[in-house]
């Protein structure tokens, strides 16, 4: 089976992406702190903006609302009849070939090209065509998982003893074979290696943040002993990944990261 293939048949028959975001404390906090962020730095509205890999168009349908112009192009059909039954204009591609003109976007968002391509080849490829598409001067901002996630999760979790060697793949090659709770087309970036990325693509890194930070953690717990009184846990863990935002040695220990960069101008 291919990577592709893999991809789309977890997507489609194992995981559930708008239900993630919708329905666990993990995946609301995860939406409302990536709107947080894009809002420091997306041209103001109208402005037209690719997503790319944007899933069921969650993130789509929120800048629609705010006026934005939004393309979704994400590889799972499924994920492109959700994007479309919100309302979204979504098509069936790669980001590695992107079917748009150059600069025809102001920003394009990555919100998961990045950890789904582990041959760095393929990595720089959709970042150069997310480049191609965005006006000079315009911003690309990237979704990558931590380095550490797998550590601090399996450690909370009780384990890390059984998921050692998984552990260990991804702290010494950023993915592993033996990952069976992803597919194993899944990437976990470094902040370093993930500012080299960029920065070697020709964008300008203008930062980098945890996402969830601390508070993704408590998000964790919660979604997975199913604790009472979920909303007091929620506005907990939000505050706790703003305040961890100001700590920028804490973005090493957040599962989700969001770098923020943007196209030189005069790049062309």
């Amino acid at each position: 089976m291919s990577d592709s293939q893999n991809l789309i048949d977890h997507y489609v028959h194992s995981y559930d992406e708008g239900g993630r975001l919708r329905a666990t404390i993990r995946g609301r906090l995860e939406s409302v702190r990536l709107r947080e962020l894009l809002v420091r730095y997306l041209p103001s509205a109208p402005c037209r903006v690719a997503d790319i890999g944007g899933g069921p168009g969650a993130h789509a349908a929120w800048m629609k609302g705010r006026g934005y112009s939004v393309e979704l192009l994400d590889p799972v059909a499924l994920h492109v009849e959700q994007a479309r039954r919100e309302g979204v204009s979504a098509v069936v591609g790669d980001a590695r070939s992107l079917p748009w003109d150059a600069s025809e976007f102001d920003a394009a968002l990555l919100a998961g090209p990045l950890y789904h391509l582990t041959d760095p080849q393929d990595r720089r490829v959709a970042l150069a065509e997310a480049v191609r598409v965005t006006r000079p001067g315009g911003i690309v901002a990237v979704v990558a998982l931590g380095r550490h996630a797998n550590l601090l999760g399996a450690a909370i979790a009780g384990q890390l003893i059984e998921r050692r060697a998984i552990v260990e793949d991804i702290q010494k090659q950023g993915w592993s074979s033996r990952n069976d709770r992803w597919p194993a087309t899944t990437y976990f970036h470094s902040v370093p290696e993930l500012t080299s990325e960029l920065t070697g693509a020709g964008l300008e890194v203008v930062n980098v943040h945890g996402v969830g930070g601390p508070g993704g953690w408590l998000a964790v717990a919660v979604d997975r002993h199913k604790l009472d009184d979920g909303e007091r846990m929620f506005s907990s863990a939000l505050q706790g990944a703003r305040m961890g935002d100001r700590c920028p040695e804490l973005i090493h220990a957040s599962a989700n990261l969001l770098a923020v960069s943007r196209v030189p101008v005069g790049a062309r």
